[in-house]
């Protein structure tokens, strides 16, 4: 697994071209089976995928905390909320929060679990949100998600493969 996530980000970048290419061409005129072939490459993938071999995720990127997440989390670890944003969040640049330091603070390093998966937040529990109905919509962030995540750059790829598109090539006429 460290040598794939060594590769993954030049892979990902090689990618990138085609894939923005890929998805502007699905945008024009998205198959109705769209999300159910993205559901279906999903599931496959993560039949033998496991994220605790990998937790890259958590090792590099922040989840955004909805005050939602910052409440209920505070709760679980019996803590005020300001004092729990205090000690391990800040607000990004986009005005959101985010933790303050990469690993998270919550993952245990030893075997890539988290100390607060019960109650961790909403785009934790929902990465890489490549099971997401309307997936469309999010292409952007999962090409940016396919640097981070093994399973997102093998999803989006097969996806590449499983419903083509076709370029159109202005004919000339003579």
């Amino acid at each position: 697994m460290e040598k794939r996530l060594q590769q993954l980000p030049k892979l990902a970048e090689e990618a990138k071209k085609e894939s923005l290419k890929y998805f502007a061409n699905i945008k024009r005129r998205v198959p109705k089976n769209f999300d159910y072939v993205v559901q279906e490459l999903h599931d496959a993938e993560f039949k033998k995928t496991d994220c605790l071999d990998c937790g890259n995720c958590c090792k590099t990127t922040s989840p955004i905390f909805t005050d939602k997440d910052t409440e209920r989390i505070s709760k679980y670890l019996r803590m005020k909320v300001a004092d729990f944003e205090k000690q391990y969040l800040q607000r990004d640049e986009d005005n959101f929060m985010v933790l303050k330091t990469a690993p998270c603070s919550f993952l245990d390093e030893t075997d890539n679990s988290c100390v607060i998966y019960n109650v961790r937040p909403k785009a934790c529990a929902e990465y890489p949100h490549t099971n997401r109905k309307k997936f469309i919509n999010i292409s952007d962030l999962t090409i940016a998600n396919t640097a981070i995540c093994p399973a997102t750059y093998s999803i989006v790829e097969a996806l590449k493969k499983a419903l083509p598109t076709v370029s159109k090539v202005k004919k000339r006429r003579n």
